[in-house]
């Protein structure tokens, strides 16, 4: 009695791709293989060694025309077997409908709607003036430098000739929808201290430890600013303040030694809204006041702060928001707090938003005992269904002539 879109999704959600050996070759065969069935072109570009982008195209009545890509990544985030009430590669369902698996939320519930939602179209016998383009990437977990960032700048993806692109969000736990139409710039960034070594039994002079103190706590201290600052304004996001982490302290070879050097690393998110030249300034001037011999280095550094047009004057926003609207779904419009491949779709000049259909819904990506139900992933089908002809209907821009 189950829906077939359900079981085929508890398939795709049993296929282990999970890191640091992700079984990459079987997630593309079973996606190609529902790609064929749906009488789909499929295409394959290895963008490094063992890293494969599958394209499947709906072929639009003018390819004149800019397309439309959906993307969602294959990979899935390592899990906790023991914290886990079921095993996270069973897609376990219980009796409420919740589907329990690693990916039921990132994001291969996403995927599998994209595909769900052209199967009832093309059995309608549809057909839109525009090309609709699937791309399953690798790599998105590990930060994409493997996948879409590499895919982005190959001929192959420029062929795709992208007009608007879907990509993965996050659900939400009331009845709204979340819909990111920007994303944090993760820098990550290491922080050396060079300093006096020594016996651990004298009071040694300017040591790296010391230096490390002061570095640690003006960073720390510009963290709880930004807590705070969101704590105290509830029209702020997650999205609209910058996050700061320590991740990582090296240094030290005994308890009696008293080490030359030592280093911290910070996982930093800043909002678009943020003048990053002026941040990277601040942190320059925090290692300088921790004394001499204090240096960084970025271990990810991304500077683009491209957002993507949610004005109703904008064509592809229109449509997109006016399916909403008809479909009576609440949208709460925000800053992704994290990082996707949406940011290199972006950083190549490419409108962007990045919508997964799942409220009402606990957001457990990354979390133990990731959930969907199954009623709201069918629901995701049918906005789908009504979004894709929306977007590949939008009339010729002024410049596709």
């Amino acid at each position: 009695s189950e829906h077939p879109s359900v079981t085929l999704f508890r398939e795709y959600l049993r296929i282990d791709t999970v890191h640091p050996k992700p079984d990459y070759d079987a997630a593309v065969r079973f996606l190609e293989r529902v790609g064929t069935d749906l009488g789909l072109a499929c295409q394959k570009v290895e963008v490094c060694q063992g890293h494969v982008v599958l394209i499947l195209t709906w072929q639009g009545t003018n390819p004149r025309l800019r397309s439309i890509l959906l993307n969602s990544h294959t990979d899935v985030v390592p899990v906790f077997e023991e914290h886990w009430t079921y095993p996270p590669f069973e897609a376990v369902k219980d009796s409420q409908g919740n589907i329990y698996a690693r990916g039921a939320q990132d994001m291969k519930c996403v995927s599998i709607q994209y595909l769900e939602a052209i199967r009832r179209l093309k059995a309608e016998g549809k057909c839109f003036a525009r090309t609709i383009h699937l791309t399953f990437v690798p790599d998105e977990e590990m930060g994409g430098h493997k996948g879409m960032e590499m895919f982005v700048q190959r001929p192959e993806f420029r062929v795709l000739n992208v007009g608007f692109a879907l990509d993965e969000g996050l659900a939400s736990p009331s009845d709204t929808f979340s819909v990111f139409y920007g994303e944090k710039s993760p820098w990550w960034i290491k922080v050396k201290c060079v300093g006096s070594p020594g016996h651990g039994s004298r009071f040694i002079s300017n040591t790296a430890a010391e230096k490390m103190h002061k570095v640690i706590s003006s960073f720390l201290a510009f963290r709880e600013s930004e807590k705070q600052r969101l704590k105290s304004d509830s029209s702020l996001t997650l999205g609209d303040v910058t996050s700061l982490n320590l991740t990582m302290l090296e240094g030290g070879v005994s308890f009696n030694v008293v080490p030359s050097e030592m280093a911290a690393s910070f996982d930093i998110r800043i909002p678009p809204t943020m003048d990053l030249k002026a941040f990277e300034e601040q942190v320059a001037a925090w290692c300088r006041g921790a004394g001499d011999g204090v240096t960084y280095e970025f271990h990810q550094k991304c500077m683009d702060q491209h957002i993507t047009s949610t004005e109703e004057s904008d064509p592809w926003w229109k449509a997109f928001s006016g399916v909403c609207r008809d479909m009576k779904l609440q949208l709460k419009l925000e800053i992704f707090p994290a990082a996707t491949d949406s940011r290199y779709i972006r950083a190549v000049r490419h409108p962007a938003i990045g919508f997964s259909p799942m409220n009402r819904t606990p957001v457990l990506l990354h979390d133990h005992n990731e959930f969907l139900n199954e009623q709201v992933f069918l629901q995701g089908i049918d906005i789908y269904t009504r979004l894709l002809p929306a977007l590949a209907s939008v009339p010729p821009l002024p410049d596709e002539g």
